[in-house]
């Protein structure tokens, strides 16, 4: 027809040479495809075996030592036992340990209560200590109270004493709050206990955008590389779950100090902290843990000054704390011999 053009002539050979073109782009797309997704599937299969493998582990309450050949030559039967503050993963807290080993070790070895991703369970907690302290012959404990984990120490004192006849030497209170009252925040403990005491657990995808949103609220005290690794350590594997996060949210919100108060025996304690603290009433917290347990508390008068965060850091600020607790072993538990301190060989 007029102004149609004429069919092109498919020359001999061409089909042939597109047909092995693509037959080529194929095989090697479809090798690159299968190479990247075998390995993708094998790092999710790891990821998920880790995962599976950590979240067994931790549905138990566990003692976490922390080696040190020198406190284990000199103190055999006595040790150091953390116990972690708010939201403290078993790795943080043997971290705090390994901040403070070269003064804690002037006394002890060195161990944490890892808690189990069930929940805080206080006489979970109090068996674990116990078979702790008879596997290892322990005679003399000390005790460091992180934050809430002050309280948590102070009840498990008590326990010890009452069920097992086991005297804590010392109990060392880092920023604890006395009660729900020295907790800065009241606006969270609406919502999360709240929510658990009424059966409703909050997922950790959740928890993830909360944890930025109250870091960057914060971020005077911490840097944007702080911020974002701590977001993302309460997303991973090895973060304490959402339910554990939540009873000890309830904990500190009925938690009752008066309870304890004739049951410590010879128990000494001491408080530490900031007055720039921002998270516990630092005044108020020393005056009420000094007027309920007046026989027993033995200084409050050491500060934190400088450290940042202000509240309870030794593993973000261990030149902050080691003097601080280097000073107090030395005015309350002086060795033999007058110096009050040892060479680490």
């Amino acid at each position: 027809m007029p102004g149609t053009e004429p069919a092109k002539t498919e020359q001999p050979g061409e089909s042939q040479a597109w047909l092995l073109k693509h037959a080529a782009d194929l095989r090697r797309f479809s090798r690159r495809s299968f190479l990247g997704g075998a390995g993708a599937s094998a790092v999710l299969a790891a990821d998920m075996l880790f995962t599976r493998r950590v979240q067994a582990e931790r549905r138990v309450n566990k003692i976490l030592m922390v080696p040190d050949d020198f406190a284990e030559a000199y103190f055999p039967n006595a040790s150091w036992i953390l116990f972690p503050g708010y939201k403290t993963s078993w790795e943080e807290a043997q971290w705090i340990l390994s901040s403070l080993r070269g003064a804690l070790r002037q006394r002890g070895q060195l161990a944490a209560v890892g808690y189990s991703n069930t929940g805080l369970d206080i006489d979970g907690l109090v068996i674990a200590v116990i078979e702790h302290v008879r596997a290892h012959n322990l005679t003399k404990l000390y005790f460091y109270g992180h934050s809430f984990g002050g309280m948590v120490a102070t009840q498990v004192a008590a326990r010890l004493r009452e069920l097992h006849g086991v005297e804590v030497v010392f109990i060392l209170l880092d920023s604890s709050p006395y009660s729900k009252f020295d907790v800065l925040d009241q606006s969270w403990f609406d919502g999360v206990v709240f929510l658990y005491e009424t059966g409703f657990r909050v997922p950790s995808v959740l928890r993830g955008g909360y944890e930025l949103g109250e870091r960057v609220v914060h971020k005077d005290e911490r840097t944007w590389g702080q911020i974002l690794d701590q977001t993302m350590e309460q997303l991973s594997p090895i973060a304490p779950s959402s339910v554990l996060i939540q009873s000890e949210s309830a904990y500190i919100y009925h938690f009752d100090a008066t309870r304890f108060a004739d049951e410590l025996g010879g128990t000494k304690m001491a408080f530490i902290g900031n007055p720039k603290d921002p998270t516990v009433n630092y005044q108020q917290a020393r005056e009420s843990w000094a007027r309920t347990f007046p026989l027993n508390m033995a200084s409050t008068g050491r500060r934190t000054d400088g450290a940042l965060p202000a509240h309870a850091s030794p593993g973000w600020n261990p030149f902050v704390y080691r003097p601080i607790l280097v000073d107090l072993q030395d005015e309350l538990f002086p060795l033999p011999g007058g110096s009050g301190r040892m060479t680490a060989f």
